[in-house]
């Protein structure tokens, strides 16, 4: 088991530092729900299949992050405060490689 550690800025622009385990399939979405960084109801509202944005976050970091599926590129084409660094989280799954990864969460409406 590995654990990394995140930097991830609220909505309300605290950042905190967590960390995250890679031993259990998880997304970023999913970590920012299980440190309850977003309030609930308002971060993975499609369950985590690229269908809504609600996880839109911005990478901040230098990290080189699995290509953008077709499906991710459509919702964000779709989204509202899309930037050139804008991912969602339920598709960045939680590796050993992500090991100090700095995001912020983009905007609720």
């Amino acid at each position: 088991m590995q654990d990394i550690n995140l930097k991830i800025t609220d909505r309300t622009g605290v950042t905190h530092d967590i960390v995250a385990p890679t031993d259990m399939a998880m997304n970023l979405m999913e970590v920012v729900r299980s440190y309850e960084l977003a309030e609930e109801g308002t971060i993975g509202i499609c369950g985590g299949m690229a269908m809504c944005a609600s996880c839109q976050c911005y990478i901040k970091s230098d990290h080189d992050l699995p290509v953008m599926s077709d499906d991710e590129d459509a919702m964000l084409a779709e989204a509202f405060n899309v930037e050139d660094n804008s991912r969602l989280g339920c598709q960045i799954q939680i590796t050993p490689e992500l090991e100090g990864l700095e995001v912020e969460l983009a905007p609720e409406d």
